[in-house]
């Protein structure tokens, strides 16, 4: 799973012509992990304004605005990709925008979790 870092902030002060090639550049990648078949999925995460963060301290729930972390940067998006090894992940995270300007955290799946209809 590659996961997408970033500062919403930076986004919205770079140009539109920026702000165009860095969705240039993201649908060139998606692209080609489409035709390699590398691609399983992703998705854009709304701002973090709309976030909760849920606990659950001596049985009570307890929900808060926001992820709470000290950073500017915060989880924007994930993509799921299928990929013959670590090195190649790391070669298509490094190509992403946001890795220039933020962070890509590459991370195995551990277990694919299924739900029965």
């Amino acid at each position: 799973m590659l996961l997408i870092h970033n500062d919403p902030a930076a986004m919205q002060r770079l140009s539109k012509d920026e702000q165009e090639k860095i969705m240039a550049d993201v649908g060139g990648i998606m692209k080609e992990l489409t035709a390699n078949r590398e691609l399983i999925g992703g998705a854009a995460l709304t701002d973090v304004s709309q976030s909760r963060t849920v606990r659950v301290v001596d049985g009570a729930v307890a929900t808060t605005d926001g992820p709470f972390a000290e950073v500017k940067e915060h989880l924007a998006g994930y993509i799921t990709v299928d990929v013959p090894s670590l090195e190649r992940a790391i070669e298509i995270a490094s190509r992403w925008p946001d890795a220039r300007t933020g962070a890509m955290e590459v991370r195995p799946i551990l277990d694919t979790i299924t739900v029965d209809e």
